[in-house]
Order: C-alpha cells, then sequence, then structure tokens
C-alpha cells in the first residue's frame, strides 16, 4: 500500500504514568553504565577491601583461625565502630573512582550528541531527566558502599559470640546515613560537572579537581590565618570528621580537625545547592550557538 493511502490514527494503547517515566531513563542510564568492560572492572576492585573485611570478621570471631596466624587476641582484631570507619571510608573513596567514571557517560554522550532536545520533547520534564541520571548512578554507589558496609555489620551479628547487633544498631544507622550523604552529594557533583563539560576524559579529571584541589586551598589558608575554617574546604576531611561521629567512633584528641557539625552540614548543602543551579542552567531543551 502507498504511504500517501495510509490513515494514521491517535495511538490509543498504554501509556507510561508520570510518575514512572523517570525509571524509564533511570533504567537506560544505568543500563550505559554498566555496558562499558572498565565499569565492570571497576566495580570488582571496590569489592576487594570488603573481601578482605569479611575475611578479618572471621578471624576475630575463630580461635582457631586466631591461632593458626599466630594466636592473635580479640583486642588485636576488635569488631567495633573504628573497624567500620575504616571500612566506609575506604569504600566511599573507592566509590568517587566510580562515580568519575560513570558519571560523565551519564551526561556528557547526550550532550555530545545533541540528545537534550529530543529528550526533553517528550514528556518529561528537566528535573526528570536528571532525577533519572542521579538514581542511576545513586544506585551504581549503592553497591559499593552502604550495600556492602551493611553486609559486614550483619556478617559479624551472625559470627559474634556474644550478642552484638542491638548494643551497636548506631553503627547500621551510622553507615546508612553517611554513605547516603556522601553518595547523594558525589551524583549531584558528578552530574553537574559532567553536564559543563563535553569530554568525558577531562570531566573524569574535573570531578577529582572538585574534591582534591579546593582541599589544597582550605589547608593554604589554614596554615596562612592559622584556623581551622578553612577545613570546610576540605571535603576529605569534611566528610572523615561526619562519619566518625555518626558511628560513634573515637575522635582525635588534639581536635585538630574538629569542625562543628551543622558547619560541614552547611558546607556540603552549599556546595549541592551551587550543583544544583549548573545543572538547571546547563540542561536546556535548546542550545544556543552565538556566531
Amino acid at each position: 500500500m502507498a504511504v500517501y493511502k495510509r490513515n494514521y490514527t491517535v495511538y490509543q494503547g498504554a501509556v507510561t504514568p508520570p510518575g514512572a517515566r523517570v525509571l524509564v531513563l533511570a533504567r537506560y542510564a544505568f543500563n550505559e553504565a554498566w555496558s562499558s568492560k572498565i565499569t565492570v572492572g571497576l566495580f570488582i576492585f571496590c569489592l576487594l577491601p570488603f573481601i578482605g573485611s569479611l575475611l578479618v570478621i572471621y578471624l576475630a570471631n575463630n580461635p582457631v583461625a586466631r591461632a593458626l596466624i599466630g594466636g592473635r587476641g580479640p583486642e588485636t582484631l576488635a569488631i567495633d565502630a573504628f573497624f567500620f570507619l575504616r571500612v566506609q571510608q575506604t569504600q566511599s573513596w573507592l566509590a568517587l573512582v566510580m562515580a568519575a567514571w560513570i558519571a560523565p557517560r551519564l551526561i556528557t554522550f547526550d550532550l555530545t550528541d545533541n540528545a537534550l532536545p529530543i529528550l526533553l520533547s517528550h514528556p518529561i520534564s528537566r528535573f526528570g531527566y536528571v532525577f533519572g541520571k542521579f538514581l542511576a548512578l545513586f544506585t551504581s554507589l549503592s553497591l559499593i558502599t552502604w550495600l556492602p558496609c551493611l553486609l559486614l555489620f550483619a556478617d559479624e551479628a551472625y559470627s559474634s559470640p556474644q550478642p552484638w547487633a542491638m548494643s551497636n544498631l548506631h553503627i547500621a544507622t551510622g553507615l546508612i546515613a553517611g554513605s547516603v550523604i556522601w553518595i547523594a552529594f558525589l551524583s549531584v557533583l558528578g552530574l553537574a560537572l559532567s553536564s559543563w563539560v563535553k569530554w568525558r576524559v577531562v570531566a573524569t579529571g574535573v570531578i577529582f579537581a572538585a574534591v582534591f584541589v579546593p582541599a589544597g586551598i582550605g589547608a593554604i589558608f589554614s596554615a596562612v590565618l592559622r584556623t581551622k575554617w578553612g577545613l570546610l574546604l576540605n571535603v576529605p576531611i569534611m566528610m572523615s570528621s561526619l562519619w566518625q561521629r555518626l558511628l560513634g567512633a573515637p575522635e582525635p584528641q588534639d581536635g585538630s580537625f574538629a569542625m562543628p557539625t551543622l558547619a560541614i552540614a552547611i558546607m556540603l548543602s552549599l556546595a549541592s545547592l551551587v550543583c544544583l543551579g549548573m545543572l538547571n542552567r546547563r540542561i536546556r531543551a535548546r542550545e544556543v550557538v552565538r556566531g
């Protein structure tokens, strides 16, 4: 049949509910992020400390295993808040590596191919587009942060010969809260910076620079003015202090890195608002080209 003889009608089939359209973007973004073998390799590498922590928990709760490795006592392999703090710090900084690799894949390809006008011409808002990408990145980072940390907590609760879980429940809540705050911040930061850099490799470097360059500036500021407030630009120190307090781990005796929790929360909130403003400015249904 010739094309001009066809009668086109309005689509009468089922329509995806507005609230679920974001999940479609999230699903495709998640598949795009994990379609690379490098992503899978990084994921396996990020789980190596988790496997080592499982071994430490096994040794700490097995007298026979401790005897075979030299008879170390329980205090040497103590599974406490400080142990989980080290685990959370390790997994969280590995999450930074993962975010620096995945975030540019979610945004820069759409910008390079000028796909945003096409995507936003569909019944989905700019917020829905960003939120879908955010969900994909947040889910990916959850696989190497709070999920393995909770598995370690459950393994210790099961392996400990003494009742342990209920008396240390604050550790589990601290692991979840600290990890969620960190990966939410990483997701917003990674998407915002990636939206302004069209080259994926450069965007990866910019994400690392955004975390560590201000830390160096803050250290110089603190040294010159002899104040600790410059540490509010130091994301590693800020997050380490926050994780320490959420888990209830002992803080350093000198208190040289001690900052009010409210100041840390305000600084992270301001940084997140700046990132959201960058996304709002960049994610548009049209691109203005000035000749």
